[in-house]
């Protein structure tokens, strides 16, 4: 008996596609997604959007500058200068801004914002500014630029555009000689790790895959977390792969054999290929779990 063309296999498989499978397949994938929802909230924690923290300052730092926590005294902020750019916290911001303020009452305190949509002191000495462009802190103290591969730490991503001729407060002449505009605009702040930095390496590990890691996790990764990682994925998608070559040949097989059954043989053919997936999508989650925890 001659076997039937896979064309046919695929067209039979699709006819016996009933009702039942696909339930079947839609509540698989709202379990999976409902999963990575939750492990996505638990391990980036819950967003302290618009919460300002009451800080002491030894000099006046005026709403939109990027600080640090003051060497030696964590009750206290001071500017950001470029050189100390991985100590980045926040941007003062004024009390008024937040509708959650913590503050000592008896000191005069500065607020600042490690989170949430605040104007942002930035300058145009990288170029001009675009909405949804990163910014890091420039060679001005406290002030922020458009960001590019040079800088490990981003402040957040801008909501609005800066040019030299838009809503300047200040020039001000940099150390290379030029005249930069200053001004605000606001930025979506969340202090993170660039992921474009081109100085992000890992020892013994590609360059590419370094940054690939970083772009994923937000915080450095070690080598044996990445190659783990790696294998994970590889055992899962051998396994994946053996079930799948195994029941579509089997099935295939066993249809050429008892043309009669082919709906019950495709309906479990169908069932392996499921299979599969869900074992590669364990073998994602895996590794997420792996590198993010």
């Amino acid at each position: 008996m001659s076997r039937p063309p896979q064309g046919a296999i695929l067209c039979l498989m699709l006819k016996v596609l009933n009702k039942n499978v696909l339930k079947r397949v839609l509540h698989a994938g709202l379990v999976f997604a409902g999963l990575m929802v939750v492990i996505s909230a638990m391990s980036g924690g819950a967003r302290a959007q618009d919460v300002t923290q009451g800080y002491g300052a030894d000099e006046v730092l005026q709403n939109g500058l990027i600080v640090r926590i003051k060497p030696g005294d964590k009750a206290k902020v001071e500017a950001l200068t470029q050189e100390k750019e991985s100590e980045m916290f926040g941007v003062v911001v004024s009390s008024t801004e937040s509708p959650v303020s913590l503050s000592d009452p008896d000191t005069a305190q500065v607020f600042v914002a490690t989170q949430g949509r605040y104007e942002v002191l930035v300058s145009t000495q990288n170029g001009e500014i675009k909405p949804g462009d990163a910014v890091a802190v420039s060679s001005i103290q406290g002030i922020g630029m458009k960001a590019d591969d040079l800088h490990r730490i981003l402040v957040g991503k801008t909501l609005q555009g800066f040019a030299d001729n838009s809503n300047a407060e200040n020039h001000i002449k940099i150390a290379d000689g030029r005249t930069v505009a200053v001004g605000r605009i606001v930025v979506d702040i969340s202090v993170k790790r660039n992921p474009a930095f081109s100085g992000d390496t890992i020892a013994g590990v590609p360059h590419a895959l370094s940054r690939l890691a970083y772009a994923v996790t937000d915080k450095p990764v070690t080598a044996f977390r990445i190659y783990a990682g790696l294998a994970v994925m590889f055992v899962c998608m051998t396994v994946a792969g053996a079930i799948l070559y195994s029941g579509i040949h089997g099935g295939m097989n066993s249809v050429g054999r008892n043309p009669l059954a082919k709906n019950a043989i495709l309906r479990n053919m169908i069932g392996v290929t499921l299979m599969a997936l869900i074992v590669v999508s364990i073998g994602l989650f895996a590794v997420y779990l792996l590198l993010k925890i």
